[in-house]
């Protein structure tokens, strides 16, 4: 089997409604290795998992995260938008994925809102059996947090060609890998980071053919709304690649 990492992106959101548990255990079920989440902020300070900084897409609700409570955000839908099938899925919270996940499996918390960074720091410290990891498009959260926690995995997101920009912030803060969207990896950025040692993780990945070529580029993994195709595809490549 191939050693590359799927993650499932918001759990295995092409056939649950994305950052449920629905979907996190669906993620789990088709084997994943690991869980990439959403963490805001409620009102009351609350790690919640959800991506978007309102809750008009993925809810029955109209407004923003941080200006409902946990109690609030909790009586919402945030299944039916997906499929009746789903009708009456809760905003999770964080708390509520570590219990279900943490040591089962990999979980990567892209932290959305700046100010979650310390309450997150803090929850995490009442799991230490989570293998996870932290990442964010906000480096200079992510360079907070490796003063904060020396010792936490961080990763740096890009949507950018400001690569190598990336890669520096990756190396001044000594993450565990850059994490481009998947049309931003090339040659260059393969190379750069392949002389640096910091491991690749592109997102978002759901095609067989986009896998089988990332894998022969020599990335670490990826990021995917389908997990089960992907796993089902890593079956058949090839152990060694390029970054190896």
């Amino acid at each position: 089997m191939a050693n590359l990492l799927i993650w499932a992106h918001r759990g295995a959101s092409r056939v649950a409604p994305e950052n449920t548990l629905s979907a996190f255990y669906a993620a789990a079920d088709a084997g994943a290795d690991g869980l990439e989440l959403d963490i805001q902020l409620s009102r009351d300070g609350i790690p919640v998992v959800i991506h978007d900084e309102t809750i008009t897409r993925t809810t029955n609700g109209i407004g923003r995260v941080r200006d409902l409570s946990l109690r609030e955000l909790q009586a919402l839908d945030a299944g039916s938008w997906f499929s009746p099938e789903f009708a009456g899925e809760k905003v999770p919270t964080l708390s509520e994925v570590l219990e279900a996940f943490a040591g089962r499996l990999l979980l990567n918390l892209e932290i959305k809102a700046p100010r979650a960074g310390r309450v997150v720091l803090d929850l995490l410290s009442d799991w230490p059996q989570a293998k996870l990891l932290v990442s964010s498009f906000n480096w200079r959260l992510l360079a907070m947090l490796r003063h904060a926690a020396p010792g936490l995995p961080l990763a740096v997101l890009l949507e950018s060609r400001c690569w190598l920009r990336a890669l520096r912030v990756a190396r001044e803060l000594s993450a565990v890998s850059v994490n481009p969207r998947c049309d931003q990896v090339g040659p260059l950025l393969l190379a750069a980071c392949r002389r640096q040692g910091v491991p690749v993780t592109p997102w978002v990945v759901d095609q067989p053919q986009q896998l089988e070529r990332l894998n022969r580029a020599g990335v670490s993994g990826v990021f995917s709304n389908d997990p089960a195709t992907l796993l089902s595809c890593r079956r058949h490549l090839p152990i060694s690649r390029e970054m190896d």
